[in-house]
């Protein structure tokens, strides 16, 4: 690899884009090939993006020897399919969140890339940008001390609400839960583990799928979450943390973490930090990901396999306990 990887993108669609835009800031890699449904968008794509190698199809970008990593980035429910068809051919694979459907898709996965002995991440981008180190750094200073409570949130009304399109056909595992409620939900799981127990509910818009979903964490030593998710309205999108000693405000976005306030209560001290985006932020994920790739990593610190499916786990409950399943489970 020469301490430059070559990407590759399975998928052409929005976030497929975003991924792209972020490697132009990435340091240590570079978008080489692309595939697609059809060869006509892969080579749009390509087009667009000044991609190199335009494959045929999925099959033949996981074969090529001209690529080493490839960004999953086509529908949740083809991200386990996609993942382990290149794992099978010795690639490494970061997969966009969520990690796949369902926990058993996620064991098969971590199953395949354990056989092929190949680096595995599932996509969560917003636990790399600098901001997130930053918080990870002052919660370990014990500063605001013991967390307490998490108040998170996304919600943002499309501008189309096409029954057949990825947000709310059921056939996709549509949803607010695994597209924009994971985010909330990956946040309470990287600040304060698995919960005990939790109570969910849920508004099942007309195509049969979660256009709402409320969640309220508790965890063993009695700390709290309250997360939120919708594809009804447009929410905050920011997040509250409240210590023993201290509270963190991330600011809207939450999930495009680049500015937090830290206020401490013993001292009345408060602090603005502010760590803009180098690129689009996605250039964060692409960089950890090739240092762990380069470095002969198998998995990230930051985002485990083991807490990917975890997390996958827990949003397999939330559905049950709403009796929401999605085609072909």
């Amino acid at each position: 690899m020469n301490n430059t990887i070559k990407w590759g993108i399975l998928g052409t669609g929005r976030i497929s884009r975003a991924f792209a835009e972020g490697l132009k800031f990435a340091s240590n890699g570079n978008l080489h090939g692309v595939a697609s449904r059809t060869k006509t968008n892969a080579e749009q794509f390509a087009e667009e993006w000044k991609v190199p190698r335009v494959f045929e199809n999925y099959q033949e970008l996981a074969q090529s020897d001209e690529i080493d990593a490839v960004y999953i980035a086509t529908p949740h429910t083809e991200h386990a399919a996609n993942s382990i068809l290149c794992m099978k051919n010795k690639k490494a694979v970061l997969c966009e969140k969520p990690f796949a459907v369902n926990a058993m898709e996620v064991e098969k996965m971590i199953g395949q890339a354990k056989e092929n002995d190949v680096l595995l991440m599932e996509g969560m981008w917003s636990r790399f940008p600098p901001l997130m180190g930053k918080l990870r750094e002052i919660l370990s200073s014990g500063e605001i001390g013991e967390i307490r409570t998490l108040q998170a949130d996304f919600g943002f009304r499309p501008p189309s609400r096409d029954p057949n399109g990825r947000l709310f056909n059921p056939k996709l595992a549509g949803g607010s839960l695994l597209d924009i409620g994971i985010y909330p939900i990956s946040l309470a799981s990287m600040l304060m583990g698995r919960p005990e127990s939790f109570l969910a509910d849920w508004h099942c818009g007309p195509t049969g799928v979660d256009e709402q979903a409320s969640l309220i964490f508790k965890y063993q030593n009695g700390s709290m979450a309250l997360l939120h998710s919708s594809l009804e309205s447009h929410t905050r999108q920011d997040a509250f943390l409240s210590g023993t000693e201290g509270n963190i405000l991330i600011h809207k976005q939450c999930w495009k973490p680049q500015k937090m306030t830290v206020e401490l209560l013993p001292s009345g001290k408060t602090e603005i930090i502010e760590m803009p985006f180098a690129g689009n932020g996605f250039n964060y994920e692409a960089v950890a990901f090739g240092e762990l790739l380069l470095s002969g990593k198998k998995e990230s610190p930051v985002m485990s396999l083991a807490e990917s499916l975890e997390i996958m786990s827990l949003m397999d409950e939330i559905r049950s306990s709403w009796g929401l399943k999605y085609p072909g489970e």
